[in-house]
């Protein structure tokens, strides 16, 4: 288990051990643990004196965005990106919050981006009490997804231009790719964008209104995103089929070709084979113009057969 503490009092920032932050009374108390493990739980309820429901909040294996008013304070639990890597299911990292009064709680089990830009404003002392810091945890962590969630968008216009032009060659695993990646983040921004708008409405004394305000346009954001994000999806559901279809098509072509041709080596097949048997009778068989005159035939037919396809535009379809 590792972690470390800030402590902010009077616009001054401190950052002693975890235990000593636990009992300093300041404007804004932040521990934070990255953990995975049952030491967490112990020292949580050891010596953070906890109650159970907060431990597992904070500590549970499985978690997805959620606001929870807990008597003065409230359980946060928010996703960003990680600079770890991740399932395709499971595209970001999580960071739990308990706040109440002066203090704040986070855990994180994997590496959170948007926790160093937030560590670096509280040791600047741009961060004065526990609705900055999750205000600006909120910020940071839709500043982040915001650029990527564009990304995605863009990948999938280059695809669309692509088969626009006619070069949709091994597109197919590309628009998975998108398409995968915006299922995994609308999953978490939805539930993010209404934890939130929760978040900003709940009655207490450790958020201001500039904190509310923050969080809001927070909320908006990732709304804004979930919203693009579902385009993308049904964007790249409708390139896939697309796709397909153009795969589909390119087969067809191919299948016409190789019939015709069939259809017109068949007759010569059996030309050649009738005359080619190993028997007495077969006309011609010592006329010295036989091997020529048999050719000539055959590729007469060839040609009647092959002019007869074009004229009726099968090469076309």
């Amino acid at each position: 288990m590792s972690g470390f503490a800030y402590v902010v009092r009077g616009g001054q920032v401190e950052s002693p051990p975890l235990k000593q932050a636990l009992g300093i009374r300041a404007d804004l108390a932040w521990i934070h643990l990255t953990t995975n493990d049952e030491r967490a739980k112990a020292w949580l309820g050891g010596e953070a004196r906890l109650s159970p429901y907060i431990i597992e909040a904070l500590t549970a294996a499985e978690t997805r965005p959620r606001c929870d008013s807990v008597g003065p304070g409230a359980v946060i639990n928010l996703r960003g990106l990680s600079s770890e890597a991740l399932a395709a299911s499971d595209p970001l990292a999580s960071i739990r919050i308990y706040a109440h009064g002066g203090c704040v709680f986070s855990v994180t089990r994997k590496a959170l981006n948007a926790l160093h830009p937030v560590r670096e404003l509280v040791a600047a002392g741009k961060i004065l009490d526990p609705g900055d810091l999750i205000a600006a945890l909120a910020q940071a962590i839709t500043e982040e997804l915001d650029p990527v969630v564009a990304d995605l968008g863009d990948s999938l216009d280059d695809c669309e231009e692509q088969i626009a032009t006619g070069h949709a060659f091994d597109l197919r695993r590309m628009v998975n790719r998108v398409r995968s990646q915006a299922i995994g983040f609308r999953r978490f921004l939805n539930p993010q964008r209404a934890a939130l708008e929760k978040l900003a409405t709940i009655p207490s004394d450790w958020l201001g209104d500039d904190d509310r305000l923050h969080l809001s346009a927070a909320a908006d954001r990732a709304a804004r995103m979930a919203e693009e994000l579902e385009s993308i999806r049904e964007r790249a559901a409708l390139t896939h089929e697309t796709l397909t279809d153009l795969r589909a098509e390119q087969l067809d072509q191919r299948s016409l070709i190789i019939a015709i041709v069939a259809m017109v080596f068949l007759p010569l097949t059996f030309i050649t084979g009738l005359l080619g048997m190993n028997v007495d009778g077969i006309p011609f068989a010592h006329e010295p113009w036989a091997f020529w005159g048999v050719f000539w035939f055959c590729l007469t037919i060839a040609v009647v057969i092959t002019v007869y396809f074009v004229g009726r535009h099968w090469f076309e379809r």
